[in-house]
């Protein structure tokens, strides 16, 4: 990676935190912390998460779950789930986000799984395809499908990024019905 790759990919992790800040002051106002489960962003999120003051009183623990063991290890995700639908999948995803929510202290956890390339895509799952799960206390698990356009592995995992976030903030509204 060279110089300029690294000032990109600083600015753009920078340019989450504003994203990122009102989600960590809604939960501390309602008192309620957070887990993730990474795969394809490997910690980013928690990364992100702790970027902001204060969020000490927010983030309980993050899961970095690379591998398809450590899923299953670390978060209770089934083997036979992982090999049934593969690790990048709605199923998986749901998964890792109630495995992290059981595994902490969490009212909600986040989870994403995905493909950020270069190679590991396929016709059905092509590189830029990923999965969030989104886990709170006395709700059903909601999941999030996105397939990213190929601009790299950074873009892909920033852009992962920035919808876990986003999709953290449904966190604070009742799940929908039906």
């Amino acid at each position: 990676m060279t110089g300029a790759d690294q000032d990109t990919g600083v600015h753009a992790f920078a340019d989450l935190i504003p994203i990122a800040q009102p989600i960590v002051r809604a939960f501390a106002d309602k008192g309620w912390m957070v887990a993730t489960a990474e795969s394809c962003t490997g910690g980013l999120v928690a990364a992100l998460l702790t970027e902001v003051p204060g969020s000490s009183a927010v983030v309980d623990r993050g899961f970095v779950t690379y591998s398809n063991e450590a899923k299953a290890d670390l978060l209770g995700v089934p083997v036979d789930l992982i090999k049934s639908h593969g690790a990048v999948s709605a199923p998986v995803a749901k998964a890792m986000a109630e495995g992290a929510l059981a595994r902490s202290r969490a009212a909600a956890a986040v989870s994403v799984t995905g493909i950020a390339g270069p190679g590991g895509g396929s016709p059905e799952k092509p590189v830029g395809t990923v999965h969030f799960g989104l886990a709170v206390a006395g709700q059903p698990v909601r999941h999030h499908h996105r397939v990213f356009a190929d601009h790299g592995r950074a873009s892909i995992r920033l852009e992962s990024v920035r919808t876990a976030i986003e999709f953290l903030s449904a966190a604070l509204q009742p799940a929908k019905q039906g």
